[in-house]
């Protein structure tokens, strides 16, 4: 589904912002109850109704919470009067939240507690004063306990907190107990006498018409009243989200009415029961029972002894029946209002434009002045409009308002600016997406493509860090061709995390296109604003956020108190402005002024303190919430919020505090727990805390949840560091991650030690389960996330290594649910901290499949997973057997239960972890073409064929920029001015120079090379005088390297110059030997000479040497000279001509690559020895040498990097896997880099690697010929450098799969050109080009036979065995043969040809050939014809032809079927006797569609496949349907079955050896295409209706069947052909 869909146009252009609210996947219920007389049924809807429900949500995928006020109060906690604001605050959140019911009501025959208002409006309170005029008493009562507050708007008269006059209230300790005690009672007259006044002055006021009844009402509603009121009574209407549960008990007997009506009935202050509270309830229940009657629950149940018995049967009953009404009723209301989720894809993007959405507009609601900063910046927004243009920076110190500042900049300019621009926000830092540079320019580059109607990035671009920057890039410039106008602001830069190392800012575009404007905030200190200030040179583009000054801190105050409905007076004001006036800090000033709305006007300056900064203002804070709430419980809420990794829910948060023993501690220290068995934390504490932190919380939506965090970083620090020790946040990890486990649910009870107890209990704390799962596809999301970073922190490593990071159900589970990033973050953070080698090796593990998974767009399956897993990590299981081997057998016991089809390696095919890899670079679309590294910046630059060049830091391994402006291929590339600059050429004839600190082109030379050159253009740098030389034809050009201005052009009157540096001068050699040297700066000529008097040099390479001051010259005739400005003075032959030459750092040693051979010289300063010789197999293309020139390193046609050691003269290591000629390696460090100008990536390598983690290859790569021993223990191949050898491999199979190579081969006279290997009989064949067929008997090692060629010597072609192996065709280019494969004296012989026939001149080669058992051959061409051949009967059959060459035909095991495959899409399975085509099957990929080879299974089943697009396919024989697809990373050359699977040879060389498992039966929907981009089709024939095929016999015409299959059989005479070599 496109994000337009489901965001909206409108929303993504923010000018509709409903459509992002995002939709809450809680069900949050808040239960009404009175205290005392539903405790039974309150402890069974806990007990029993509350886990079935949380089971139920958890299977939907939602979130259960319960919020029950009444749940482990005491009296003591209402000190402040603040429960009833609370509780209707809390039920108001849980209507706006809750995605099914909200409100539960339990009521029963207390009406309940009648709070006193917390604060009555000075009207209606002096009114009440004068209808009391006659009681003095009662006047000054009330007085005492209601002060007026002017600082409120309209003043208010706020009743006193209770310790005010009664100070022992609150009192904790055992030693305060009578005081305590004493003014409990004293509060709970006074409370009654204060009630009884304000009721008779509402009655009196009612009565004289002064208030309405409504208003009168106020004054005697109970607590449950006030909350059922605002929990459904106020629609008017049943209410869908509202459950409500009456029970009624008998009257009660006299006799038991004294003694146990407090529990269940209302009663006076003196104990008396409550008529008037009686009259109330009824009225309360008639409201209910007439608005609410169909979401009604009656119960009515006799007591037993003035209580209910859960022992008492009946009891039991009703509360089970109890707890099913609840269960069923809630139930049903979610299944009704939960409503169809938002699309998983967009969900993040959907809460973060929400998020960044809501945040802006708080911090622009309290925003005021800094009018002359936003007019700068909207003037110089304006001025730069039409140009291009560096970013406009805000920079400020901590607190100065940069933030508000923008969101007041992003409301105002989508008004200024017309009416289609876009504006586009981010409060960087404030989410976790929010830190992610990837995520960040994801969602930015979504939103941008949304709101233009462009298209948005492809998933391998998104989730690919270089891919993503350049798109970005690329976007801003689409938008400005298109005339659009975008903003973007980018808040807070210094709060992106350092992934990709993003605080670098490489990714931050330096130059903007006109129409967009892009906007950043940072600190005034700081690598942001570093790294901006070297980009930027303009200072009019920076803009410093300053302090405020006195009379604008008092505007601030001034218009925040007003929004707040409150004021000041001028002895608080001026408090404020004293203290704000030392720091000018607007946070300061925030800080004060959310401490300032809490002031009444009474507060005196005494009664507070104010600190000099934003830290002290917290600290003063976080002192006063813990006096007032507990030092504990502010200690460790607040811990566990900041400890968490993306924030915690309010559940969470409640539950957490539930299993912390030490809060629980302090919660219960003076009084006793409702229940010993079941303990948890008062809900009301934490509704009374959470009040208090204000603004200082915030909420933010993750997967559909609200969790909680910090509204401000400052906060966070001081919660840091004035409560998380070292040792507290070990602790509180520890609970985190018990609870994120779910060590302590399904009733698990968890030891506590409570104050109030001399004795542990063990207590049930009711947490939800924790599974990895909560049900098919909805995965925990919340535990994948916290759960491993807090068992790390904790200390709780084995737990972490076996339980998570060992498990293959916890990788699958995050892979799918939470991107394969998302695990390399957790295994990368553990890695960090923990000294783990398995770790780290699995990490890079995900490292490498990532690219796989990335490609999919993260929809992974199991099977691809775990194929990945396994198939990389296999090797090393016996090595690492605790995590390892641990994943590796869990794999195994999956693909072993698997219901679907499967193939499950049997050995490591694919890259392993831990090998010589280190990374590999790309972004280019064709060929790396030129390179260049600078050691000491940490800077590689690299130019391709598609014209652009890339600079990467080498030390973070990060893209700098991507350099474009060539259009045409770069030839060159060359890092000056110590890696700050740099030099190209390319084929468009331009030299251009760029800088590479800010990525800008600094000048362009048009026509300084000739155009469209397919040679490395003669350029060359002289360092010293900063000049620049380009040579062609005759003339020599120079220009400042500098400016690029031209200095001046030198014509030599010669042709083929080359040019380097010969003491301090310019050297130009011709192709006739003569030598000029010019001054580098003036161009004058110092001298010239002639260097040889005969033959013309021909020139391959120059290599100029500093320290030596000479002049190396590389010539075609194979020999390499040593010039001076005198002359020659040396002259070395070399063994080939030489197509490189470099040297040691040191320049004592010479390397030059002459073919096959690296020649190794010895350089002195009049003198050239040469000293070795490393000889390789196929051309060497590059070398470079390391370790103070000890060794050399060499890369080589045949896609091999060597490593020598000039001391031993021995190869020292060889790495393959390039998979590319190496036509470039240097060092850096301890690290390779190799490039080719035949792929689009370069290669890190390290040198310093485990040998034992290296991946070992059975074959060269790209072997143009391989066959496989049926055993699968020997390979035999021909190398593409090398074809008149035949190689052998050969493996060995124990308890791990081991690899060894042989070093056996073969001389042939010729290239080979194909090869057969007979299994049973151990016959090697081998078909030349000269048409010799050489047979090596396998088990004669010593022994070769030949078989000549015809007289003609034509090549062969293509050769094919018969199942028994007794007969051979062999396939020329102008006939075929059959042979016959006997044996004389237990001594193998091959006779004939006994049948042959020839071809047409116009048929198309044979490429592809099987011989069956009945002597009928089936071939294909390279034109696509197929036909079947019957040499017993001289009969031909023309059979479907394919659209491409023919690439394989693969014959059953027992001689029934065919498989037939092409380079198109098309492959054709043939049922052969009688001959009929079974199944077409044509499988279309995302590209290179075509079948490479093909192999039947041992049972003859299934039919497996190698392709081009680098898959194996398993195909059902039965009914050609497809049957599982495994992508493997490499073409398979060559397969052939092996027990329940098969063996294959990938052009990697790699040895593939898999098991098949395939169900009897496919489970419904199974889709073979689940992880691919593909459709795939198969016809099969009618059984009833065969096609009739054409037979040929005899002599055919050539002009007849459009010249397929043309020729004319001829009985060759039998011939002992075969001889002994």
């Amino acid at each position: 589904m496109a994000v337009v869909e489901v965001l909206t146009v409108e929303g993504l252009r923010g000018l509709d912002t409903r459509c992002l609210q995002p939709q809450s996947n809680v069900v949050r219920v808040f239960v009404s109850s009175s205290l005392s007389d539903l405790t039974s049924e309150r402890n069974a809807f806990w007990d029993k109704a509350y886990p079935e429900i949380q089971d139920f949500c958890q299977s939907l995928g939602l979130v259960f919470e319960v919020v029950d006020f009444r749940w482990g109060v005491s009296e003591s906690i209402t000190a402040d009067h603040m429960i009833t604001e609370l509780c209707l605050q809390e039920i108001e959140s849980c209507q706006k939240v809750s995605a099914g019911p909200s409100f539960v009501a339990l009521l029963g025959s207390q009406y309940g507690h009648r709070p006193l208002p917390r604060f009555i409006s000075d009207t209606e309170f002096e009114l009440l004063l004068c209808k009391l005029s006659n009681d003095q008493e009662g006047l000054t009562l009330l007085k005492r306990w209601f002060i007026k507050d002017s600082n409120s708007v309209p003043p208010k008269y706020i009743l006193q907190p209770i310790t005010t006059h009664y100070p022992h209230y609150n009192d904790a300790g055992p030693e305060s107990g009578p005081q305590r005690d004493g003014d409990v009672i004293s509060w709970k007259l006074t409370e009654a006498r204060l009630l009884q006044l304000l009721c008779t002055g509402a009655l009196q006021a009612e009565k004289d018409g002064d208030i309405s009844t409504e208003q009168k009402h106020n004054f005697f509603k109970s607590m449950a009243e006030w909350e059922i009121e605002q929990g459904f009574l106020r629609t008017q209407q049943d209410d869908p989200s509202a459950v409500i549960f009456i029970r009624d008990l008998p009257q009660l007997k006299k006799s038991e009415q004294q003694k146990h009506v407090s529990k269940f009935y209302d009663v006076t202050a003196d104990g008396l029961l409550d008529t008037e509270a009686q009259e109330l309830l009824t009225n309360l229940k008639q409201r209910i029972n007439s608005a609410c009657s169909s979401n009604l629950s009656l119960h009515r149940i006799e007591l037993s002894k003035a209580a209910i018995d859960e022992n008492r049967k009946e009891h039991k009953d009703y509360l089970e029946s109890f707890c099913k009404q609840i269960v069923s009723q809630i139930k049903a209301k979610i299944d009704r209002q939960t409503a169809p989720p938002t699309a998983p894809g967009w969900l993040w993007l959907q809460q973060e434009l929400f998020h960044h959405t809501k945040l802006s507009n708080e911090k622009y609601a309290v925003f005021c002045g800094r009018d002359a900063l936003l007019g700068k910046l909207s003037l110089t927004m304006w001025e730069s409009s039409s140009t291009q243009h560096p970013p406009l920076v805000v920079y400020g110190p901590p607190g100065s308002g940069k933030t508000a500042l923008l969101c007041k900049m992003a409301q105002e300019m989508r008004a200024v600016l017309e009416p289609q621009a876009v504006v586009i926000l981010r409060l960087l830092g404030t989410s976790p997406l929010s830190s992610d540079v990837d995520f960040v320019l994801k969602g930015i580059c979504i939103q941008v493509c949304g709101a233009f109607g462009l298209a948005t990035p492809s998933p391998q671009t998104t989730n690919t860090h270089d891919k993503l920057v350049r798109f970005f890039h690329a976007l801003l410039q689409k938008v400005s061709e298109q005339g659009e106008t975008l903003l973007l602001i980018l808040d807070s830069l210094d709060h992106l995390s350092h992934a990709n190392y993003a605080h670098k800012l490489h990714w931050l575009p330096k130059e903007i296109p006109p129409n967009i404007h892009l906007v950043v905030s940072t600190l005034d200190e700081g690598s942001p604003l570093e790294g901006l200030t070297a980009d930027i040179n303009d200072d009019k583009f920076f803009f410093q956020v300053e302090p405020l000054t006195f009379d604008q801190g008092q505007s601030i105050t001034d218009a925040y108190m007003y929004v707040a409905g409150r004021k000041l007076t001028s002895e608080q004001m001026d408090a404020i402005l004293h203290s704000f006036h030392k720091s000018g800090s607007p946070l300061h000033l925030k800080l004060m002024l959310d401490m300032a709305k809490q002031w009444s006007s009474y507060t005196t300056v005494s009664d507070f303190q104010l600190g000099n900064s934003a830290p002290e203002v917290i600290s003063t804070f976080l002192q006063e919430l813990e006096v007032k709430h507990g030092k504990k419980l502010v200690r460790h809420t607040l811990g566990y919020i900041t400890l968490s990794r993306f924030g915690l829910s309010e559940a969470e948060l409640r539950d957490i505090l539930s299993l912390d023993n030490d809060v629980l501690a302090e919660v219960y220290q003076s009084r006793l727990p409702p229940s010993h068995s079941l303990i948890r934390f008062p809900p009301l504490l934490w509704a009374r805390l959470r009040h208090d932190l204000g603004d200082h919380l915030v909420e933010r939506w993750e997967n559909g949840t609200t969790v909680l965090g910090f509204s401000l970083r400052q906060f966070t620090k001081v919660v840091k560091e004035r409560y998380l020790s070292v040792e507290l946040r070990v602790q509180m990890h520890t609970v985190l991650s018990e609870y994120f486990s779910g060590q302590w649910s399904h009733s698990q009870l968890k030891p506590i030690l409570l104050p109030s107890l001399m004795t542990q209990l063990n207590a049930d704390r009711k947490v939800p389960s924790q599974p990895l799962w909560f049900a098919e596809g909805t995965a925990n999301l919340r535990k994948l996330h916290e759960l491993p970073y807090h068992l790390l922190h904790a200390g709780k490593w084995e737990e972490l290594r076996h339980s998570l990071l060992g498990s293959l159900d916890w990788l699958y589970c995050k892979t799918l649910s939470c991107g394969v990033d998302s695990v390399i973050q957790d295994l990368s953070l553990c890695a960090d901290v923990m000294d783990c080698l398995e770790i780290q090796l699995i990490r890079e593990c995900f490292l490498l499949l990532k690219p796989t998974v990335d490609f999919i767009d993260g929809n992974i399956d199991s099977s691809l997973l775990f194929t990945e897993i396994i198939a990389r990590l296999q090797g090393l299981a016996h090595a690492y057997p605790a995590l390892i081997g641990r994943l590796c057998s869990q794999c195994q016991d999956w693909f072993a239960s698997c219901a679907d089809p499967v193939l499950i390696p049997k050995s490591s095919f694919i890259q392993a972890p831990g090998g010589p890899l280190k990374t590999t670079l790309s972004g280019f679309t064709r060929g790396v073409s030129a390179v260049d590294v600078c050691c000491e910046r940490n800077v590689l630059i690299a130019g391709s064929e598609d014209g652009e060049l890339i600079v990467w830091d080498l030390k973070h391994l990060e893209v700098l920029h991507t350099l474009v402006g060539h259009t045409g291929a770069v030839q060159w590339v060359k890092l000056v001015d110590k890696g700050d600059h740099c030099l190209s050429a390319g084929c468009d004839g331009c030299v251009r120079k760029w800088s590479v600190c800010s990525g800008k082109q600094l000048y362009c030379i048009q026509a300084a090379v000739l155009v469209q050159s397919q040679t490395t253009p003669l350029l060359h740098v002289f360092d010293s005088g900063a000049v620049l030389f380009s040579s062609a034809h005759s003339q020599v050009k120079a220009w400042s390297v500098d400016t690029g201005d031209f200095l001046y052009e030198v014509d030599v009157h010669a042709e083929s110059l080359v040019l380097g540096v010969m003491e301090q001068e310019v050297a130009i050699v011709s192709s006739d030997g003569q030598l000029w040297l010019h001054d580098p700066i003036t161009g004058l000529q110092k001298s010239h000479n002639h260097l040889t008097s005969a033959q013309e040099l021909t020139v391959t390479s120059v290599l100029s040497l500093t320290k030596h001051g000479g002049l190396l010259i590389a010539s075609q005739e194979s020999s390499v000279i040593l010039v001076s400005a005198a002359g020659i003075l040396a002259d070395v032959e070399l063994p080939a001509p030489a197509s490189f030459m470099c040297t040691s750092n040191d320049e004592k040693t010479l390397f030059t690559g002459c073919e096959r051979t690296l020649a190794v010289l010895r350089l002195e300063p009049n003198s050239v020895h040469r000293t070795q010789d490393f000889r390789h197999e196929a051309v060497v293309l590059s070398a470079a040498s390391y370790s103070h020139g000890s060794k050399v390193i060499t890369g080589s046609l045949d896609q091999i990097i060597r490593v020598w050691g000039l001391t031993t003269g021995q190869l020292l290591d060889s790495i393959s896997g390039v998979a590319s000629p190496v036509t470039f390696v240097s060092v850096y460090n301890t690290t390779i880099i190799s490039a080719s100008s035949s792929s689009t990536h370069l290669k890190l390598w390290q040198l310093d690697y485990n040998p034992k983690h290296k991946s070992q290859t059975c074959v060269p790569a790209n072997c143009p010929r391989v066959v496989i021993s049926k055993d699968g223990n020997t390979v035999h191949f021909i190398k593409e450098e090398d074809k008149r050898k035949v190689f052998t491999w050969s493996c060995s199979e124990g308890d791990v799969f081991q690899i060894c190579m042989s070093s056996d081969s073969m001389e042939v006279s010729s290239d080979v050109c194909c090869m057969e290997l007979a299994q049973q009989k151990r016959l090697l064949f081998c078909g030349l080009r000269t048409g010799t067929i050489l047979i090596y008997p396998l088990a004669f090692a010593q022994e070769t036979l030949c078989l000549p060629p015809p007289e003609s010597l034509p090549e062969v072609r293509s050769m094919a065995i018969s199942p028994r192996e007794d007969r051979m065709a062999v396939s020329y280019v102008d006939a075929v043969c059959l042979f016959e494969i006997t044996a004389r004296d237990s001594f193998p012989c091959v006779e004939g040809p006994f049948e042959s026939y020839s071809l047409s001149l116009l048929h198309s080669p044979v490429s592809a050939m099987a011989l069956l058992t009945d002597c009928r051959l089936l071939y294909g061409t390279l034109g696509g014809e197929v036909a079947v051949y019957d040499f017993k009967n001289a009969t031909a059959a023309e059979l479907d032809h394919h659209g491409a060459a023919i690439t394989c035909v693969a014959l059953s095991n027992w001689d029934t079927h065919a498989l037939i495959g092409s380079e198109d899409c098309v492959q054709k399975l043939w049922n052969l006797s009688p001959l009929l085509l079974d199944h077409t099957m044509e499988y279309k990929g995302f590209y290179f569609e075509g079948v490479m080879c093909a192999a039947f299974s041992v049972n003859d089943k299934y039919v497996f496949t190698g392709s081009r697009d680098k898959t194996i396919k398993v195909w059902d024989v039965a009914t050609g349907s497809l049957l599982y697809i495994q992508y493997v990373y490499a073409a398979a050359i060559k397969i052939t079955p092996f027990k329940d699977g098969f063996i294959a040879i990938s052009q990697l060389g790699s040895y593939i050896k898999e098991g098949f498992h395939c169900p009897d039966a496919l489970t419904p929907g199974y889709n073979p295409l689940r992880n691919f981009r593909a459709h795939y089709r198969v016809t099969s024939r009618e059984k009833t209706l065969d096609p009739p095929h054409t037979f040929l016999k005899g002599d055919y015409n050539p002009a007849q069947f459009n010249f397929m299959s043309m020729f004319k059989t001829k009985q060759a005479k039998s011939s002992n052909s075969c001889v002994v070599l």
